[in-house]
């Protein structure tokens, strides 16, 4: 059973995204909060496996919330979706740096919403290709090089695989163009997050943008 939170100031969301979770299966709605402070106070009393998080929320954004959890170590387990407005909201990029696993656009729909919760809570990232592509082209442009830790450790297919992660290639999509299993791919992205001590794929882009690998 997957337990999720729900985290937002407006009512019609909150109800929205928990009638939607209530009638999945193997999914359980675990409480839903209307400030940042209460969301931090729910989140650590309950860990559930998925966070619904709103980036702006009053008494305590949604950022501050994030960095919060992800510097918990009894929280290491609990996976944010961050929830915006806009698709290319000014946060987007700081809340992949800090932890986020993804982050969904509130008037998605709603079989994205139950996909991000299957995907998220079993350690994947929400960043599907168009949505990387556009974080990229927005954010990469005013992002200086920065050295990540350990880049030199990752070999060359690695660093080309990241590359693509970064373009917002899929596993398959990659696959096809250095004609090599998706399993493969799967492997050296998995290396790759080992040794950049990446959380999820979404954190590998962030390494890939701040490295200048993009």
């Amino acid at each position: 059973m997957i337990r999720v939170v729900v985290a937002d100031d407006q009512p019609l969301v909150r109800m929205g995204l928990r009638t939607l979770i209530e009638t999945e299966d193997g999914v359980q709605f675990a409480g839903e909060a209307v400030d940042g402070r209460e969301a931090l106070s729910l989140i650590q009393s309950t860990k559930p496996d998925v966070v619904f998080l709103d980036i702006r929320m009053p008494l305590m954004d949604g950022l501050e919330v994030l960095r919060r959890v992800s510097a918990d170590p009894a929280c290491a387990e609990v996976k944010i979706v961050m929830l915006t407005t806009f698709d290319l909201d000014e946060y987007v990029f700081e809340a992949l740096r800090t932890g986020a696993s993804g982050f969904l656009v509130k008037d998605s729909d709603p079989t994205d919403l139950l996909r991000a919760v299957h995907v998220v809570a079993d350690g994947g990232s929400l960043l599907s290709p168009s949505v990387t592509r556009r974080v990229i082209d927005r954010f990469a442009s005013g992002a200086s090089a920065r050295p990540v830790p350990h880049l030199d450790k990752l070999t060359e297919r690695e660093r080309e695989i990241m590359r693509h992660v970064a373009s917002g290639a899929s596993n398959d999509e990659i696959a096809a163009v250095l004609v090599i299993s998706p399993a493969t791919v799967r492997t050296h992205v998995s290396r790759a997050m080992v040794k950049l001590g990446a959380r999820d794929r979404a954190q590998l882009v962030v390494f890939a943008v701040q490295s200048g690998l993009t």
